[in-house]
């Protein structure tokens, strides 16, 4: 999408619900952050991982959530797991559903990968834990 187009539907729902579930915050700084280079990729992002999948009502955003964070360990996307974790606070999902969706990890992924992304949640909810109280 270019500066001339109008965003698609699909766009500004993938921009609501990216919002939602990643925060004001965290979507403002990517899109402050993004170039020339990388705008197609934000683009592309918006529309189909948080339009066409994430928007789908097949699955609430804390089901989502789990499978995401689940397929993310899985995958050692380390940056990715402490992005999800954090907007667990926004999807519903728990400590505990993170805990579940680990203990599946190390079942079908292997016990490495469940065990570094434990180690990162447990990190982002103690920042989470001590956000909350500063």
């Amino acid at each position: 999408m270019n500066e001339a187009s109008i965003p698609s539907e699909r766009y500004q729902q993938g921009m609501a619900t990216r919002r939602a579930v990643l925060g004001h915050d965290h979507v403002d700084r990517a899109e402050a952050g993004s170039t020339a280079f990388d705008k197609p990729f934000q683009d592309l992002i918006t529309e189909a991982a948080w339009g066409h999948v994430w928007s789908r009502p097949a699955f609430t955003k804390r089901e989502r959530s789990i499978v995401t964070i689940a397929l993310l360990a899985a995958l050692g996307q380390d940056d990715e797991i402490a992005m999800h974790v954090r907007a667990t606070a926004n999807t519903g999902a728990s400590r505990e559903d993170v805990c579940e969706a680990l203990l599946h990890v190390a079942i079908y992924a292997g016990v490495p990968a469940a065990n570094h992304a434990i180690k990162i949640a447990k990190q982002v909810f103690e920042q989470m834990d001590a956000e909350k109280t500063a």
